[in-house]
């Protein structure tokens, strides 16, 4: 079934294209949830909220733009939408930290690792690092977002590559250790 006949039935509520809406697309917004949430089971649950906003919500989709895309933001804004709910995005305004670069050679720090350690991050960090970072927003659109300042948004992101940049040469430092001793 094409895309537009598919969208087109879930407008009209058909059980079976909603079904095949989300056999399509629920792995590839599943690894969008799970960039926000703090665990597994956590993502699960954002994953079947953003399908009942999405089969509630898809007849204002107009067919322009990427659909991938529009249900991608519905998956990252419900994600928002449960933390802020749970007041973890009342974040409190910090001062500007310097810039932290992360400089990791691609091959010494497995993709399992890097996923595991951004899930670890505070959520007010995890959430500025993801949208920046991960899904190329600006700092003034994160600000609206998590109705927060630029300067916020920006020092939660250096914080956030602070921790990881610590986290991973800790890693890299162990990883070295054992190599020697072996």
């Amino acid at each position: 079934m094409s895309l537009e006949r598919l969208i087109d039935n879930c407008k009209k509520k058909h059980a079976k294209a909603q079904e095949e809406l989300y056999k399509r697309y629920a792995s590839s917004l599943f690894s969008v949830c799970l960039k926000y949430a703090s665990s597994y089971a956590d993502a699960e649950d954002i994953l079947q909220d953003t399908f009942i906003i999405i089969f509630d919500k898809v007849s204002q989709y107009k067919n322009q733009g990427s659909f991938e895309g529009w249900l991608k933001r519905i998956a990252i804004n419900t994600a928002l939408q449960r933390y802020r709910k749970a007041g973890v995005l009342n974040l409190i305004n910090e001062e500007n930290i310097s810039e932290v670069d992360v400089e990791v050679e691609e091959e010494s720090v497995p993709l399992d690792y890097l996923l595991r350690i951004i899930q670890e991050l505070p959520d007010r960090y995890r959430m500025v690092f993801n949208l920046y970072v991960l899904d190329g927003y600006s700092h003034k659109e994160i600000s609206d977002l998590l109705e927060i300042s630029e300067g916020t948004s920006k020092s939660n992101l250096a914080r956030a590559r602070k921790i990881l940049k610590n986290k991973i040469e800790v890693s890299q430092d162990y990883t070295l250790s054992q190599s020697q001793n072996q």
